[in-house]
C-alpha cells in the first residue's frame, strides 16, 4: 500500500482516480479548497482529506505538515487545474491567464517542491501531472488536427507549460519516476460536461500512472493508448 495525495480530488477526474486508488487498497488524500465538499468526498470514498489551495503557499505547507504528521507520502498527482473564458487568441484576456497559470502550473511546481522531502523519503517516489492534448506542440502545429482547429490561447499554453515542467522534474528527480497524462476530453465541470469520454475513462491513465513501480516510465507524456507526441 502506498500513500497517495491527490489534488482537486473531490470532484470529476480528481474524485474518480481517489475512488480507484482506494478501491485498490492505497491510502489516498483527498485534498480540496473547499473544506465541507473535499471532506464529503473523502468520507464517502474512504480516504482523507486535508485543506489545499495549489496557490497559496500557506495552505500548502500546512497540507504538506499534516501529510507527515500522518505517516509520509509516496505518490502526489497534480490535479487540480482550471480553465479561463474560452476566447479567440487574439482575444486573450491577460488577467485570466495569469490566473490560470498560477493554479495549472506554478501550482504543481509548488506543491511538488513543497512535499519533496516526504517523497524523497519513499523507496519509490512518483508524481503525476494532469495534462492535456491541447499540451501538444507537435500536434497543434498539424494542420487538420483537433489541437490545431483549438481556437483558445490560454489553457493550452498552462498545459504545455506543465509538460515542461514534467521533464525537467523527471530529469532533476532521477530516482523518481514523473510523468504527464492526457485523460482526453473528460466530461467534467472543466468543460461544462462537454467532453466525450466518462471521467471513469478519463482517470484510467491517471490511476495507471499513479501506481507505476520504480522501473516505470518517467519523463513521458501518454495517455491510456500510449505515448502522446509532445
Amino acid at each position: 500500500m502506498t500513500t497517495i495525495l491527490i489534488s482537486g480530488a473531490n470532484k470529476g477526474l480528481g474524485r474518480e482516480t481517489a475512488r480507484r486508488l482506494v478501491e485498490l487498497g492505497h491510502d489516498v488524500w483527498v485534498g480540496a479548497r473547499d473544506p465541507a465538499a473535499g471532506r464529503a468526498a473523502a468520507d464517502e470514498l474512504g480516504a482523507r482529506f486535508v485543506a489545499l489551495d495549489v496557490t497559496d503557499d500557506a495552505s500548502v505547507a500546512a497540507a504538506r505538515a499534516t501529510v507527515a504528521d500522518a505517516g509520509g507520502l509516496d505518490v502526489l498527482v497534480n490535479n487540480a487545474g482550471i480553465s479561463a473564458t474560452r476566447r479567440p487568441v487574439l482575444d486573450t484576456d491577460p488577467a485570466e491567464m495569469v490566473d490560470l497559470l498560477a493554479t495549472n502550473v506554478i501550482g504543481p511546481v509548488r506543491l511538488t517542491l513543497a512535499f519533496r522531502d516526504l517523497l524523497d523519503a519513499s523507496p519509490a517516489p512518483v508524481v503525476v501531472n494532469v495534462s492535456s492534448s491541447l499540451a501538444s506542440l507537435s500536434q497543434t502545429a498539424t494542420d487538420g488536427s483537433g489541437q490545431s482547429a483549438y481556437d483558445g490561447l490560454d489553457y493550452p499554453t498552462s498545459k504545455s507549460a506543465l509538460n515542461m515542467v514534467t521533464l525537467k522534474l523527471a530529469r532533476a528527480l532521477p530516482r523518481y519516476r514523473v510523468n504527464a497524462v492526457c485523460p482526453g476530453f473528460t466530461a467534467t465541470a472543466l468543460n461544462d460536461f462537454e467532453g466525450h469520454r466518462t471521467v471513469e475513462q478519463g482517470a484510467e491513465v491517471i490511476v495507471r500512472a499513479a501506481t507505476l513501480g520504480p522501473d516505470g516510465p518517467t519523463g513521458e507524456y501518454f495517455d491510456d493508448q500510449g505515448a502522446v507526441a509532445w
